[in-house]
């Protein structure tokens, strides 16, 4: 009857010490420990009783094993893997935003390697600070007396908070008290720190005098957030930095500058609007300024707060300091990239302005190279666009370039079909849609993977 069918059907199933000992499965206990081989092959004998009370037929131990070996156990590779980035985006926060300069990356390797003398004095044998050498060079590009480095520019509000305002007032204009990538909340920041959020003004509008008027016996400070990642139109108003500075000042409160991006170069000189430079900050007063590393820097994530010693003193003692401070490869990375700050050299080696500073010549050239390159493959056109630099930065700014543009049909499967054949291509390519077109920005494709960048698209055309 039915039911002895089924029990013959569940005998007949091999047991998992039989799978086990199968050639293909006992090749990967070589590779992954055992239980986790052993719940692949239960997980698989499970999907197999479920098939067999619908109906199906028992599978032989040899398609258990190849099923096991190729469905089961998860395909384990090394993570994050590398994309070649056609999006004109250059500061691509889902793709890792900056890529590092060569000698940022072998700085990384020598760090990683061996011992380093982190936090130890040649000279006296004695323990140091692991922020001595970069706090240094920051000094000399920011004028400010001294600097500490933590795990990313949101650490370093929080922790720069939580030294000043901790139980305290912090005073913030409405029309600053945003939002940040993740959904992370400046508000939501103050209110881990301890400090006590103070909002004046509007949205669109906030005068000196609304900081003035909101300053009481117990405010620690006025914090200014730099609109990095979003802009105000129209109608609007915000007290000049200056004037920011006299009122602290007067009321004997600190300066608190979240600069966000934190260039070091003139961005009008590249087409963008003006940014606002850590120096600058300095210049103008700022007791502390927080900036991101892995942004308009160039360099790895980090958050980076300079201002005058005293200030820095504050925040370096406090216990949260220890929580969020950077490892000695983000330390030995962000070296060697403000090194290249010193040597005048970041537009040639820092890849993000290097990116900036390309000419449109140069960018039109390559685009026509590779529509050369994929002759009869489509419906390719070179034209002119624009890159944006992302990631939280110049927002609304853009500057002029060339894509390669490539239309293919709807027998094909179109766009979005060709953009998912790029992405799990080998390498991934990640590329940006506009009106059933593929577009190739190669701003932000490096020179040197040009022919890989044209392999895997013929491949993935054909």
């Amino acid at each position: 009857d039915l039911e002895e069918q089924m029990a013959n059907r569940y005998r007949n199933l091999p047991s998992v010490d039989k799978i086990l000992s199968h050639p293909q499965i006992a090749e990967l206990l070589k590779t992954y420990k055992r239980r986790i081989v052993v719940g692949a092959v239960r997980a698989k004998l499970q999907s197999v009783r479920g098939e067999l009370e619908l109906g199906g037929e028992t599978p032989t131990l040899e398609e258990i094993a190849q099923s096991v070996a190729t469905e089961e156990l998860p395909d384990w590779i090394e993570w994050p893997t590398p994309v070649i980035n056609a999006t004109g985006v250059i500061l691509h926060t889902n793709l890792g935003r900056s890529p590092l300069s060569e000698s940022a990356i072998m700085a990384v390797q020598k760090v990683a390697s061996g011992y380093t003398n982190l936090e130890l004095e040649l000279e006296d044998g004695k323990r140091g600070s692991r922020n001595r050498e970069i706090s240094e060079l920051l000094t000399h590009l920011t004028g400010a007396d001294d600097s500490i480095i933590v795990n990313n520019n949101a650490g370093a509000v929080l922790l720069g908070l939580a030294a000043i305002g901790g139980n305290k007032e912090v005073i913030i204009s409405r029309g600053e008290a945003t939002e940040i990538g993740g959904g992370f909340r400046i508000p939501d920041v103050l209110d881990q720190s301890g400090a006590r959020l103070v909002e004046v003004g509007t949205v669109n509008r906030t005068y000196a005098s609304d900081y003035s008027k909101a300053i009481t016996k117990n405010t620690a400070a006025l914090l200014v957030v730099h609109r990095s990642n979003f802009q105000v139109v129209g109608f609007t108003h915000h007290p000049e930095f200056a004037e920011l500075t006299q009122i602290a000042r007067d009321n004997e409160v600190l300066l608190l500058h979240d600069l966000g991006s934190g260039a070091f170069l003139d961005t009008s000189r590249f087409g963008f609007e003006r940014e606002m430079t850590p120096s600058d900050s300095i210049k103008l007063g700022a007791d502390l300024v927080f900036f991101s590393g892995d942004k308009l820097l160039g360099g790895p994530q980090g958050g980076i707060i300079i201002g005058n010693s005293e200030t820095i003193q504050r925040v370096a003692i406090h216990p949260t300091a220890r929580a969020l401070r950077a490892d000695k490869l983000t330390l030995a990375a962000l070296h060697a990239t403000l090194l290249h700050y010193m040597r005048d050299e970041a537009e040639t080696k820092i890849p993000v302005w290097r990116m900036v500073s390309c000419s449109l010549e140069s960018l039109k050239e390559r685009a026509e190279t590779w529509a050369n390159g994929l002759t009869d493959n489509g419906d390719i056109t070179v034209v002119s666009g624009k890159s944006t630099m992302g990631g939280g930065s110049l927002p609304g700014g853009t500057i002029d370039t060339f894509l390669l543009r490539l239309r293919v049909s709807k027998d094909f499967g179109g766009a979005t079909e060709l953009a998912a054949k790029l992405r799990h291509g080998n390498p991934s390519i990640i590329a940006r849609i506009d009106d059933d077109h593929v577009l190739f920005d190669p701003r932000t494709v490096f020179p040197e993977q040009d022919s890989l960048f044209l392999t895997a698209l013929l491949l993935a055309l054909r």
